[in-house]
Formats: C-alpha cells, sequence, structure tokens
C-alpha cells in the first residue's frame, strides 16, 4: 500500500445482475497525480468509475479514499468527502443557466475553486453564464461539467471520457485545462479511448481489458509498447 496513495482499489468485482464486469481490478492514484485507465469499449472503464463514485457498488473488494472505506458510502457521501465527477456524456442540467449549474454545487466558500476562479479557467463560461445549459456549444457544455466539479474544490476528480464528441481544437484546449488542475494538486483518473490525448496527459496508465487489468506503465513506456497497444487498444 502506497502512503502517497489518495485512492486505491482492491481485488474489485463489480456486477450488473449476474454479468460479471469487473473481475479483480486494484489500481492506485497518487496525491497530484494524473492516472489514466485505457480500454476498449466495454473493457469496463466506465464501471470502474461508477464502482469508485457509488454509482455501482462492487459486490466483492474494497475501495478506499483519503484512507477511508468508501466501498459501500452512497454517492452523496462519497462527492462530499472530496471526490468530484466529470461524467461522461457533460449531465449538466440543461434547463439552468450557467451560473446555476454552478452555484447550486458550490460549496466551501473558502476553497480555492470558487465561481470566479472557474470563470477565469473559463472565459467562455463567464461570457455566457446568463444562457441555459441547451443553448451551449459540446464544448462548453463539457467547460461547465468541469467547472461544477472543480466547485466542490475535490481532492480527487473522476473525468469519464472528456473529449468524447469534442472538436479537436476543444480537446486541445480541454488538455491544457486538466494539466492546470492537476498543478493545482489535484490528483485525477481519467478514462479516456483517445489515446494520444491520455498520454500527452498521464503520468501512470492502466490498460483494462474485459473487466482485468492487463498491463499497468508509465505513459512514457506504454507510449514505446506496440504490442500492447495494437492488442488492447487497437492502435
Amino acid at each position: 500500500m502506497s502512503s502517497s496513495a489518495i485512492l486505491q482499489m482492491r481485488e474489485v468485482h463489480t456486477y450488473y445482475g449476474e454479468s460479471h464486469v469487473l473481475q479483480g481490478i486494484s489500481l492506485d492514484v497518487a496525491r497530484g497525480e494524473l492516472v489514466c485507465l485505457l480500454g476498449r469499449n466495454g473493457a469496463g472503464k466506465s464501471t470502474t468509475i461508477g464502482s469508485i463514485i457509488g454509482f455501482n457498488p462492487p459486490r466483492y473488494g474494497h475501495v478506499t479514499f483519503c484512507g477511508a472505506e468508501i466501498t459501500h458510502c452512497p454517492p452523496y457521501h462519497i462527492a462530499g468527502s472530496g471526490v468530484g465527477l466529470v461524467p461522461q456524456g457533460r449531465r449538466i442540467f440543461r434547463d439552468l443557466t450557467v451560473l446555476e449549474n454552478l452555484t447550486i454545487v458550490a460549496s466551501k466558500p473558502d476553497g480555492f475553486w470558487t465561481t470566479q476562479k472557474v470563470f477565469d479557467l473559463f472565459p467562455r463560461l463567464e461570457e455566457r453564464q446568463s444562457n441555459r445549459g441547451d443553448q451551449l456549444s459540446g464544448g462548453e457544455q463539457q467547460m461547465l461539467a468541469f467547472g461544477r466539479a472543480l466547485l466542490k474544490n475535490p481532492s480527487l476528480i473522476l473525468m469519464d471520457e472528456p473529449s468524447e464528441g469534442l472538436a479537436p481544437l476543444i480537446i486541445n484546449e480541454l488538455g491544457d485545462v486538466i494539466r492546470k488542475i492537476k498543478d493545482e494538486g489535484t490528483a485525477i483518473l481519467l478514462v479516456e479511448q483517445n489515446l494520444p490525448f491520455a498520454l500527452l496527459l498521464a503520468d501512470r496508465c492502466y490498460v483494462l481489458n474485459k473487466g482485468r487489468i492487463v498491463h499497468e506503465s508509465s505513459a512514457d513506456t506504454l507510449r514505446q509498447n506496440e504490442e500492447v497497444t495494437k492488442q488492447y487498444l487497437g492502435v
């Protein structure tokens, strides 16, 4: 057990009904580290996120955050303990304005992340703060999802496919934002299918295949491992 680990999963088995999706997942994320979880569609990446945040609690195994067991805690408890989520598909409140989306989740008024700091990070959100969520572009909606997660002032952020469906220019902008978030000391577990994007950001990578971790290494090592990238990532 790493003394620097903020998140630990140990031999996690998660099911949908009787379908055995995660089959003994173990992984660590250290404080201030960006770890990427890679794999093809159906490998179990989003289920891993759901097992951490409490949407799909593991049937067996353990998940700990800051040394405390959270395996079977409800999502609101896990979020309140300092785990932020940028979900796949953004899931913003489409009928609320940008400002309303942000203010309803804001906490810790003395925390580092405030609504103004989010606007400083995403100037377009400040410009469009009176627009409803359904009036935003896909990239702006993703910025809003990021800002919403940051306003909880989390120690760890789970990001599920943040680049999905976005134009290359917007993906580059989000990559810069993710680096800034990490530089502020926030740990990140990033689920991605965009391998070049992930490898530019990650410190370490896990590769998931059919519910099992089949590879773990630094991003630089994975970048040079053609056997793993071809076999499990289709590159």
